[in-house]
C-alpha cells in the first residue's frame, strides 16, 4: 500500500476550487428542474440559476489559470490507457465548466425578452457585447445555436461525472496503491471502504441537493414599485393670455375649464400572479383635460400614455413588459384613453365612458371616479378594471390566463390646477 504520508496532493487554493465548483454544478442541475413553471417562485429561480452558472464560469476561469500555472500532482501506480483516460475526463472538465455557463450568457444576451442579469440580486451583469443589438433573425440564430450548446454540454457533465466519480471509487475501494482520492482529499486512505472523507462529501451532496431544492429566493413580486418621482406627471400648458385684459371684471365661465395635472398624480395597475399580488405604475404619461360638473355635455379627456414606464419595482421582470408578448413598446409605443361622454352618478361622483387603445387595439372603457373641487384646485380619484386578452396582452403561453388572470385593476389618483 502506498505511503499515505508522502502521496502528493493538490494545493489548498485548488482544492478549494474544486470542490466549490463541483457543488455548484450539483445546485445548478437541481435549480434547472425548478424552472419550468411560470410562477414568481420559478422566476426567481432563474435569476439564481443565472446568477451560480456566472460564479461557476468565474471559479473555472480561475481554477484553468491555476492549473496552468501550477503543475498538479500526478497520480500513482496508473496504467497508461487510466492516465490518458484521467487526462480527457480533467480537460473535458474544464471544456464544460466554461462553455456550459458561457452558452447559457449568450442564450441570455439574445434573449427576446431583455432580461437584465442580477447577480444574486445586487451586481448588475452586462450581456455580452454586441449580441443584443443583433438583428432579429441573426439574434434567434445565435440564441438556438447557444441553446443547442448548453444542452449538450449538459449532456457531456452527465458523462464526465459519471467517469469521474467512478474512477475515484476504483481506485480508492479496489486499487489499494493507487491514493487519488487522497490528492483532493488529504488524509484519505486507499482501500478503506467507510473512508471517512467519502462520507463527509456525501453529506455534502446531499446538503446542496436540499438547499438548491427548496431554498426559494425572494421573488419579484415581493417588492413594491418604487415611490413615484418628484417632477410633474403631465402639464397642459395654459391658455395663452388675451392681448389686452378686460376693463371690467367678467362673471366666471359655464363651459368646460382646462386642467393642469400636478405632481402627486399617479397612474396604476394591480393584478396577481400565481395568487401574488403585483402593483405598478406607469410613470410617464399625460393628460389634457377640458371638464365642468356644470358642462359634462362639452367635457373631454385624453390621456396618453409611455407603456415602456411600466414600473412594477422590479426590473427583470419590467423588462419583460415592453416586449411583444406583453404591452409591445416597440410596435405600440403608447396607449391612449379618451372620453367625451360624462355622467353623473351622485355627489361628487361620475362615470366616464370613453375608449382604450392599447397595443393597437381599442375598445370601450369606462371610468367611475370622485371629483372633489376646492376652488382652483381638484383631486380626482378612480379605478376600473379590464380584460388583458382583448386586448393582446398577454401572448403566446400567456394567453392562459391561470397564472395571470385576465382582469387587471387600474387606478388613477389626480391632483390638477385650473388653468
Amino acid at each position: 500500500m502506498a505511503d499515505i504520508t508522502r502521496t502528493p496532493r493538490y494545493a489548498a487554493v485548488a482544492i478549494a476550487l474544486h470542490w466549490t465548483i463541483a457543488a455548484l454544478i450539483v445546485a445548478q442541475v437541481v435549480l434547472a428542474g425548478r424552472m419550468e413553471a411560470r410562477t414568481p417562485e420559478a422566476f426567481a429561480v432563474f435569476q439564481l440559476h443565472k446568477s451560480v452558472g456566472i460564479t461557476i464560469l468565474l471559479l473555472s476561469l480561475a481554477r484553468l489559470a491555476w492549473r496552468l500555472i501550477y503543475r498538479p500532482p500526478e497520480p500513482t501506480n496508473l496504467a497508461p490507457w487510466e492516465r490518458r483516460l484521467s487526462a480527457a475526463v480533467h480537460w473535458g472538465f474544464y471544456a464544460v465548466m466554461i462553455l456550459m455557463p458561457l452558452s447559457g450568457w449568450v442564450m441570455v444576451s439574445t434573449s427576446r425578452i431583455a432580461f437584465p442579469t442580477v447577480l444574486f440580486g445586487a451586481i448588475p451583469w452586462p450581456h455580452l457585447p454586441g449580441l443584443p443589438e443583433l438583428a432579429p433573425a441573426a439574434k434567434a440564430a445565435w440564441n438556438e445555436t447557444a441553446e443547442n450548446a448548453h444542452q449538450l454540454t449538459i449532456k457531456g457533465a452527465y458523462v464526465l461525472f459519471g467517469l469521474h466519480v467512478a474512477g475515484a471509487l476504483k481506485h480508492q475501494w479496489l486499487d489499494g496503491d493507487s491514493p487519488v482520492l487522497a490528492r483532493m482529499a488529504p488524509g484519505a486512505r486507499p482501500g478503506r471502504r467507510l473512508e471517512p472523507r467519502l462520507l463527509v462529501v456525501a453529506a455534502g451532496l446531499v446538503a446542496v441537493v436540499a438547499f438548491a431544492q427548496f431554498y426559494q429566493p425572494p421573488g419579484p413580486a415581493m417588492r413594491a414599485p418604487a415611490p413615484a418621482p418628484a417632477p410633474v406627471i403631465a402639464e397642459i400648458p395654459a391658455p395663452p393670455p388675451p392681448s389686452a385684459p378686460p376693463a371690467v371684471a367678467t362673471p366666471a365661465p359655464t363651459g368646460p375649464v382646462r386642467w393642469a395635472v400636478q405632481p402627486g398624480s399617479t397612474l396604476g395597475f394591480a393584478t396577481n400572479w400565481s395568487g401574488q399580488p403585483v402593483e405598478g405604475r406607469f410613470t410617464r404619461w399625460t393628460a389634457d383635460i377640458l371638464f365642468s360638473p356644470d358642462a359634462l355635455e362639452g367635457s373631454r379627456i385624453r390621456v396618453a400614455i409611455d407603456v415602456a414606464s411600466g414600473d412594477t419595482g422590479d426590473q427583470q421582470r419590467d423588462a419583460s413588459l415592453d416586449t411583444s408578448d406583453w404591452l409591445d413598446a416597440t410596435a405600440h409605443p403608447k396607449a391612449e384613453f379618451t372620453a367625451s361622454r360624462f355622467e353623473r352618478t351622485g355627489e361628487g361622483r361620475y362615470v366616464a365612458h370613453g375608449r382604450l387603445t392599447l397595443r393597437g387595439i381599442s375598445r370601450p372603457l369606462d371610468l367611475p371616479f370622485r371629483l372633489k373641487i376646492d376652488g382652483d384646485r381638484a383631486e380626482v380619484s378612480g379605478v376600473t378594471s379590464l380584460d388583458r386578452t382583448a386586448f393582446g396582452v398577454g401572448q403566446g403561453e400567456w394567453t392562459n390566463t391561470e397564472q395571470i388572470p385576465a382582469k387587471v385593476t387600474v387606478s388613477v389618483t389626480l391632483k390638477a390646477r385650473r388653468s
